[in-house]
């Protein structure tokens, strides 16, 4: 029989590192850890992932809808929500011991929750603003030698949950800030790129040191600054203290670009 280990003083512990690393700027408290499914009501949008190492076991974190939609249009473009929460549930694993967290898998809250609660020794937290609850942290640990790879566990999928009932939706809070507030802690990536051009992989083959790759961008073309790979500005490159910067000489709007397909 597999034997499990999870507390209540563990899902806490994943709860106040995870906490550090999600992506909502206003200040959260724990609540009451439980283990039972009949306490545990949140609409939202979960993802859970697999971690290995001295334990495995699975971790949750959900956080409510207002978030995920507001990523889905940020003005960026649609942004994953399991990378959003990709640094969270690492943290949250790590409370564990040394693990590795395998890739998130989005879930409706309810499916993800149900899932993780019905293993033996699993607990939900609660992360509270001003009483309303606004994420959820859960993890599972179980107490077995690590598997020599990431197994991703089975979830029910859409079609799955269409057979059973469907769950409705709440009122939308008129607390709610709006859609760009719920985004100034996500991580993005920021990329300077002065130009760029295509080659055949015989002609990569054929680089060495002292080659030149010519650029589709005229000497002294202002170089791009793209988030996320979606082209925000543009601006000329400058040194500051022996390191390259980029000084903005121009913000793209969205009417002069298209969007990305």
């Amino acid at each position: 029989m597999t034997q499990t280990m999870a507390t209540s003083d563990l899902v806490r512990q994943a709860a106040q590192a995870a906490l550090a690393n999600l992506p909502i700027s206003d200040p959260l408290q724990l609540g009451e850890p439980t283990s039972d499914p009949a306490q545990v009501r949140f609409d939202g949008i979960a993802v859970t992932a697999r971690f290995t190492g001295t334990r495995s076991g699975d971790v949750l974190i959900a956080v409510e809808r207002a978030l995920t939609d507001a990523l889905q249009n940020s003005p960026l473009g649609a942004l994953d929500v399991s990378a959003a929460l990709a640094p969270a549930l690492a943290a949250a694993a790590e409370s564990a011991g040394p693990v590795v967290t395998g890739p998130g898998q989005p879930l409706e809250s309810a499916t993800a929750l149900a899932a993780l609660l019905g293993k033996p020794g699993a607990w939900v937290v609660p992360l509270l603003h001003q009483g309303v609850v606004r994420a959820l942290i859960g993890i599972v640990v179980t107490v077995e030698p690590a598997p020599a790879t990431l197994n991703t566990p089975h979830y029910p999928s859409q079609e799955e949950l269409r057979a059973g009932a469907t769950a409705t939706r709440p009122a939308p809070r008129t607390a709610i800030r709006n859609g760009l507030d719920l985004l100034r802690d996500v991580n993005m990536d920021v990329t300077a790129q002065i130009g760029s051009t295509r080659m055949t992989i015989s002609e990569l083959l054929a680089l060495n040191e002292g080659a030149v790759v010519e650029l589709d961008r005229a000497a002294g073309a202002p170089a791009d600054l793209l988030v996320n790979g979606h082209l925000i500005a543009r601006g000329e490159v400058v040194v500051i203290d022996e390191n390259f910067a980029l000084r903005i000489t121009e913000i793209v709007s969205d009417e002069t670009v298209p969007p990305l397909s």
